[in-house]
């Protein structure tokens, strides 16, 4: 069967392209702080107020999201969302002062919390559906839209000083994923979409007699939610502290090449750049390590290699030590997601949308926090502070009892 009208290939290219939506959208913004910083003239705290925003708005769907996926489920959800997040470009360049800038910031927050549980869903079920891996690869994208925002804003910085052409390139970018992404997403009752809720039904029909009418819709749905185990607890906790590390690099790595490293105003994007590189190339081959290592070893080693690698760069110094450092932090940080996501979506519904949320709020709240650090001290050590956030995933990583998952069918040796 061709690639075209193989239902796996045709629902991973669509996923693909949320995923690859979210990262391209994300960098983006985060490629031009050094711009938004100087049009607004902004403090490195105001800065990390802004940053703050994002994860507080992040924070304020959590209890929101699993309402909505069951009003409008994750295919509606990841594509209002993906449209949603390509107009804040347009909204946040056009801020005409910093308190609009942080609604902006906030409501970004909500929609990247909605796309990311939802797109999240999608892997999930298109996992269980098909019964092939995939959920590293998807990551791998995110990653390459990262990748591809960060080389787009090297090229419109040296071409234009102007964040709303940069801006405006990257929305019509944005619009041709959605209409990518409308193409093949799974059904909204896919199976794996509700993997909590098919055994409360099971029960329901268990107890209701022949011939009564069936359960009221609300019922199952109030059972979704359940006091989260201590195995939930620790993938929250790998999870936050993974996406602080990653986020971290994506918002801090310019400011910090530019600011402490001295570099140009041309080279300062390539630190996300090289960060997102690493971590394409790293979750490619992410699903074939999983299957001979195991996905605990996956995350201790590659969150000490990312922790050991920048704390070193950082001692060091300069532009080469760390971009260095950089890369090693996009290769040991690049699996952690993944695995952990595919470890919860194991745990069921309840504990994919709860990992997922924090997930959500450490890419966002957690830079912020190296933003204060930085202005009490200076950025050195809140890059330090991630190095050591890459620590925190090791020590987690030994509290999870990790499943082996099954290998990766040699079909899935090309990545997508």
């Amino acid at each position: 069967m061709s690639r075209l009208h193989d239902p796996f290939r045709r629902g991973q290219l669509a996923i693909a392209a949320l995923f690859l939506s979210l990262g391209f959208q994300y960098a983006t913004w985060a490629a031009r702080i050094p711009a938004v910083k100087a049009d607004l003239d902004l403090s490195a705290a105001e800065v990390g107020v802004l940053l703050m925003a994002a994860g507080v708005g992040a924070a304020v769907s959590f209890p929101a999201v699993a309402w909505l996926m069951r009003r409008m489920g994750s295919r509606r959800l990841a594509l209002l969302s993906q449209l949603g997040l390509a107009l804040l470009l347009l909204a946040l360049a056009a801020a005409p002062n910093y308190p609009v800038a942080l609604l902006v910031m906030c409501a970004d927050g909500v929609l990247v919390g909605c796309l990311n549980v939802a797109m999240n869903a999608q892997g999930a079920a298109l996992e269980a559906r098909h019964e092939r891996n995939t959920m590293a690869r998807l990551h791998a994208v995110f990653s390459a839209g990262s990748l591809l925002a960060a080389l787009l804003a090297s090229g419109m910085t040296a071409a234009t000083g102007s964040v709303m052409a940069h801006f405006g390139v990257a929305v019509v970018l944005l619009a041709a994923l959605g209409v990518t992404a409308r193409t093949g997403l799974l059904d909204e009752d896919a199976p794996a979409d509700r993997p909590v809720t098919a055994d409360a039904e099971a029960t329901a029909d268990a107890k209701t007699p022949a011939g009564a009418p069936a359960p009221a819709e609300p019922e199952p749905a109030r059972r979704r939610w359940t006091v989260p185990s201590r195995l939930t607890l620790w993938m929250c906790c790998a999870m936050v502290f993974g996406t602080v590390a990653e986020g971290a690099m994506n918002d801090w790595s310019a400011l910090y090449l530019k600011d402490v490293a001295e570099a140009s105003a041309e080279l300062a994007p390539l630190g996300i750049a090289v960060v997102s590189g690493m971590m394409v190339v790293a979750r490619l081959f992410a699903d074939g390590w999983r299957s001979r290592w195991g996905d605990g070893r996956v995350v201790l080693l590659g969150s000490a290699v990312a922790g050991t690698g920048l704390a070193v760069a950082l001692l060091s110094g300069g532009v080469a030590p760390a971009l260095a450092g950089f890369a090693c932090m996009g290769l040991g940080i690049a699996a952690v997601t993944p695995c952990v996501y595919a470890a919860a979506a194991r745990q069921g519904s309840d504990a994919l949308t709860l990992v997922a949320a924090m997930g959500t709020t450490g890419l966002l709240a957690g830079p912020p926090l190296i933003g204060f650090i930085a202005g009490a001290s200076n950025l050195a050590w809140g890059m330090g502070a991630v190095a050591a956030s890459a620590g925190a995933v090791a020590l987690c990583s030994t509290r999870i009892r990790w499943t082996a998952p099954a290998p990766v069918a040699q079909s899935e040796a090309t990545p997508a």
